[in-house]
């Protein structure tokens, strides 16, 4: 059984700049490395991804499956939907939905309207508003809930809304919330919310299978079963305040985490409520209660989206979705990624398609709360480098998002980060929207991220400190577990 690193929320500086430690603190800094190499290479067994170079390619312009809130569309209404969504654009986009729908077998879900959130405040604010108007229910998924600020003001509302006969059910992640007092839990569960904690970390808390490496990294708020929120924005007041996107503050102001959400009405929230559910049904929690979990769901927008929700035991689905992705680009492909560790399957693919003349650029951190992570991640730059794509790291704050936007017709928002633990040891959501439009807000709030971003060049690589390069070696030998 592999054992989680448990990552900090203490920020890392960034390591371009020059430290003035001594020799004795640099000896302990590699002594620490080396010991959790030897410690995590004891405990542990890997799992391995699936090769998608081996998936069958759909016959050109191949017709995927698409759904909506009155079942499955006839192949002549999805071609005519799908011509009218992309006829300006020079991206077969119709094979690769069908390709990825083989690769998933998750089909695509029409008429939704989808909002993008960006950082705490702005989704923060859209969530209350829509649990403070909750009249049924409502079903929240969260891999850290803290016991601050922030953390309260929401448990206070959830427990509003139950006193007031709105059955409120949280799923919480053990490891995620490790730190926050069970009191602050037993309170909610006093007023009558129903509560489960992921995988606990006590395993007498969990008969049976112990999985303590299994975590929920899901973030998921679905209200009435009308409403849904996911992206990467955890219940914590490291989100009481907004990072510099589209701030034109630069100095002496108290920065939040650079992150993204969607809000996500119409028939794509019914996905993931069963996401929601699924989990619910995994960890032994109360039965549930009879409530309209599935109301009817009318076209409400034009939004054509896939949602996947993955798990250990599942086909890795958000993964192969990213490899066809990013092997099939003919225009660009931009990414920002809070945790960035990839295997060897995705940088090649990454580095095949730059050296197609793909526009390649990857926002990544420049400051970390996951010391071993931000290392392991560096370990792929010279490689990426020389290969021809182009690596930009956030300055002045920490970066949380999970976002792509490939060709500007396919985006993806949710909570796995592109490293081996998102694809192989945790629950996962993400949400692919297909269109333009949704790209075009992608790619400006991109462009947005590379204005607050420092490039990362080949000569600049080149000059960092030696203790880095041995953080980057001892943190890439066991970056499966991070």
């Amino acid at each position: 059984m592999s054992l989680p690193i448990f990552r900090s929320r203490q920020p890392a500086t960034n390591t371009f700049v020059t430290t003035t430690s001594g020799s004795s603190r640099k000896r302990m800094a590699c002594v620490r490395y080396l010991y959790a190499t030897v410690l995590f290479f004891l405990v542990t067994a890997c799992v391995s991804l699936p090769d998608v170079s081996a998936l069958n390619t759909p016959e050109p312009h191949a017709s995927p499956t698409v759904t909506n809130g009155g079942g499955t569309l006839s192949q002549k209404r999805t071609q005519s939907l799908l011509a009218k969504r992309w006829s300006k654009s020079t991206v077969d986009i119709a094979t690769l939905a069908a390709l990825e729908e083989a690769a998933t077998g998750v089909p695509l879900i029409s008429g939704n309207r989808i909002t993008l959130l960006f950082d705490g405040p702005e989704t923060m604010n859209a969530m209350i508003a829509a649990i403070s108007n909750a009249q049924d229910h409502i079903n929240l998924e969260t891999y850290i809930f803290d016991q601050d600020e922030l953390g309260l003001r929401f448990a206070d509302l959830l427990i509003e809304k139950q006193k007031a006969g709105v059955q409120v059910r949280i799923i919480y992640d053990s490891v995620g919330t490790i730190g926050t007092p069970t009191a602050f839990f037993q309170r909610m569960k006093d007023a009558g919310i129903q509560l489960t904690e992921f995988n606990p970390v006590n395993p007498a808390k969990h008969p049976g299978r112990w999985e303590l490496n299994s975590r929920d990294h899901k973030k998921i708020l679905i209200v009435d079963g009308k409403i849904a929120f996911t992206g990467g924005v955890n219940i914590s007041s490291t989100y009481a305040n907004s990072s510099l996107f589209r701030s034109k503050a630069k100095a002496n102001v108290k920065l939040g985490w650079r992150d993204t959400h969607i809000k996500v009405e119409g028939p794509a929230v019914a996905a993931l409520q069963w996401a929601f559910l699924n989990t619910w049904a995994s960890q032994k929690s109360p039965d549930l209660p009879e409530k309209q979990f599935f109301p009817p769901l009318t076209s409400v927008g034009d939004k054509i989206v896939r949602v996947l929700a993955s798990t250990p035991e599942s086909d890795h689905e958000i993964y192969k979705a990213y490899i066809l992705a990013m092997r099939d680009a003919s225009k660009s492909i931009h990414i920002t990624s809070a945790y960035f560790v990839p295997n060897d399957q995705m940088v090649n693919a990454l580095i095949a398609t730059a050296k197609r003349g793909v526009d390649v650029k990857i926002v990544l951190p420049g400051i970390s709360d996951s010391g071993m992570v931000f290392h392991a991640g560096r370990s792929y730059y010279r490689q990426l480098l020389d290969g021809g794509v182009k690596i930009f790291e956030l300055q002045a704050t920490v970066l949380h998002a999970k976002t792509a936007v490939i060709d500007g017709v396919w985006s993806t928002v949710g909570s796995s980060n592109l490293d081996m633990r998102s694809f192989v040891h945790n629950d996962e959501a993400n949400v692919i929207v297909l269109g333009d439009e949704f790209g075009h807000e992608m790619e400006k709030a991109f462009a947005e991220d590379l204005r607050d971003s420092l490039e990362v060049t080949k000569e600049k690589w080149q000059d960092r400190p030696l203790i880095d390069h041995v953080k980057e070696w001892t943190s890439r030998l066991v970056e499966y577990w991070l």
